[in-house]
């Protein structure tokens, strides 16, 4: 690694050294790998937005956002100090230009006698669909989903759902303001959901071998996750965000795709899970009480009403 470093210096090329991802075969080790990508993050990125000579006036954590979201979901689901988590869960955050899934599971098979194929995946897992979101890339959702798709979870015609794509280009900082509109944006946020979760989630498949078939799966098997939490705008400040967060769940119609089968749904009702996992560096027990202060769950017989707050920890 040494001299793999000296020839990319040599060259004029930044470099740094981390740990080996899969130090030994079927081990899977990437937090020195992460911890390395989020201090390059904060040399160059948060320098250029100029957050480095703020950094002066506090003096604790500072990492990029996304981190500090798994982070908080990781405790929300661990628990800290001797104070139980919430258990498996899944974070997704749906923005205006990406829909960002996190897991935190072991996703090993749950059925007896699938085997697991391809390499292991992270306790922690975040992914990010860079196609997806509500207003940078609201055509790309179309796209993705179809058309017919969109009509179908909206209940508009392909004409208009043209005419308001067309308006989001034009300006990609405008809310809905009608019920059509509003019906729009649930049905780009629920395909939005439904496309990035199929993306994250595992898969299973009946393979031929010499020996018959075998069962296998690749990707995490999230079937049995108990907790499914919704953030960013589309799902605090939309009317439907269960409807959206339906989007996560298990399809019969496609049994192939491992996602959660009876999860509770809840919203990170006041953006705090990235408070959260900063908080967690300096005071996990603190960290963990205000992310579950702040989870609201959606009863699972209205799927549209937020109601009630999570148990305190």
């Amino acid at each position: 690694a040494d001299d793999v470093a000296q020839v990319f210096a040599a060259a004029g090329i930044a470099v740094r050294v981390a740990g080996n991802v899969m130090p030994e075969f079927n081990v899977l080790d990437v937090e020195p790998a992460r911890a390395a990508i989020r201090n390059v993050f904060i040399e160059r990125i948060v320098h250029a937005k100029g957050i480095d000579r703020a950094a002066g006036h506090f003096d604790a954590v500072l990492m990029p956002t996304p981190a500090a979201v798994l982070e908080g979901a990781q405790l929300l689901a661990d628990g800290a100090e001797g104070e139980p988590g919430i258990g498996p869960l899944m974070v997704i955050d749906v923005g205006g230009a990406t829909t960002d899934v996190h897991s935190i599971s072991n996703g090993k098979p749950s059925v007896e006698g699938v085997l697991q194929q391809g390499l292991p995946e992270p306790y922690a897992k975040r992914t990010v669909e860079g196609d997806l979101g509500m207003r940078l890339n609201a055509r790309s959702v179309v796209d993705a989903a179809g058309m017919g798709r969109i009509g179908e979870l909206s209940g508009i015609g392909e004409a208009e759902i043209e005419g308001l794509l067309k308006a989001i280009e034009e300006d990609i900082e405008r809310l809905p303001a009608t019920d059509v509109e509003r019906a729009f944006d649930t049905a780009i946020a629920t395909a939005a959901v439904e496309r990035a979760v199929l993306r994250h989630v595992g898969r299973i498949e009946v393979k031929q071998t010499v020996m018959g078939a075998v069962t296998v799966q690749t990707g995490k098997d999230l079937t049995g996750i108990g907790t499914v939490i919704g953030t960013g705008g589309a799902l605090v400040h939309g009317e439907a965000p269960g409807t959206i967060l339906q989007g996560a769940a298990f399809d019969a119609a496609m049994p192939d795709a491992l996602r959660p089968k009876r999860a509770r749904l809840m919203i990170d009702d006041a953006y705090a899970l990235y408070a959260v996992g900063l908080l967690a560096w300096v005071e996990p027990k603190a960290a963990l009480k205000l992310g579950r202060n702040n989870l609201k769950a959606i009863a699972e017989t209205e799927k549209d009403t937020r109601h009630g707050r999570a148990p305190a920890a």
